[in-house]
């Protein structure tokens, strides 16, 4: 049976949802009104196939994208095509499949620049770390195991390391909900036992929700309370991770077994 990296209550109250969600490209459709909703404490799996629409999905929903059609709401607020920093602001934060990290400032650096922008906006990038954002920084760099490289160009560290101090800036302004963009491509796998044990952290000690965007299916099924698979740009199952294991229609469209 797949057991869920945290034990802690799922809250029914929605924090994001997609509804009726559609993306065109010309005459490409690569999303068809898909409709789901994370909820408070929630640590939810999108899996699909490549293809399947699911970084167009997750660009839409976090204001990289305008939707064609359908609406993204966050909090019961409806935030569609808002700008991906005005979104942070509010408590959607994100991570991506290429790393998006200064590389010629300190992980310390980076870190407080993640909280600037989050917290107070543009003009907060050239004020000064307060007192709060210090020791913010100061936690999250232990809790992600960088401390000994606190004042290492970004630029300098191992590709598995770059991950988690991308992990670290995304949850440095507090959001209530991070979408991880295949956070485990190209780790090892004592990486991504790491990067488990944060989102367990984070998701029980301060309610975080996580939609998880992977290829990795078993970090997935380890990992979720619920699994969306898309396929071709719709929803194809949603359910626990062991309701989406016995599903044939899974089966035949994304395990291939």
């Amino acid at each position: 049976m797949s057991v869920p990296v945290s034990d802690r209550p799922v809250d029914a109250k929605p924090i994001l949802e997609a509804r009726k969600l559609s993306k065109h490209f010309g005459g490409i459709r690569a999303l068809h009104e898909v409709d789901f909703t994370v909820f408070g404490g929630e640590i939810l799996g999108l899996i699909g196939p490549n293809g399947s629409g699911k970084t167009t999905l997750v660009n839409c929903m976090a204001g990289e994208l305008r939707p064609t059609q359908g609406s993204v709401m966050f909090h019961g607020k409806d935030v569609t095509g808002r700008p991906a920093h005005r979104l942070s602001r509010i408590g959607l934060a994100r991570t991506f499949q290429q790393l998006r990290i200064f590389g010629s400032l300190s992980v310390r650096e980076n870190m407080w620049l993640a909280r600037q922008w989050g917290g107070v906006g543009l003009a907060g990038i050239f004020r000064s770390a307060d007192r709060a954002t210090r020791a913010r920084a100061d936690h999250l760099i232990e809790l992600v195991k960088l401390t000994r490289l606190v004042d290492a160009p970004a630029g300098t560290l191992s590709g598995g390391q770059r991950r988690l101090l991308e992990f670290g800036m995304a949850v440095m302004p507090r959001p209530s909900i991070v979408l991880l963009d295949e956070a485990t491509s190209g780790v090892h796998p004592t990486v991504i036992a790491e990067l488990s044990d944060h989102i367990k952290s984070l998701n029980r000690e301060e309610g975080v929700a996580f939609l998880l965007i992977e290829h990795n299916v078993e970090f997935i099924m380890r990992m979720c309370h619920r699994v969306v698979v898309l396929h071709h740009g719709e929803e194809l199952a949603v359910g626990t991770p062991d309701e989406v294991r016995r599903n044939d229609e899974v089966v035949d469209a994304y395990f291939g077994a």
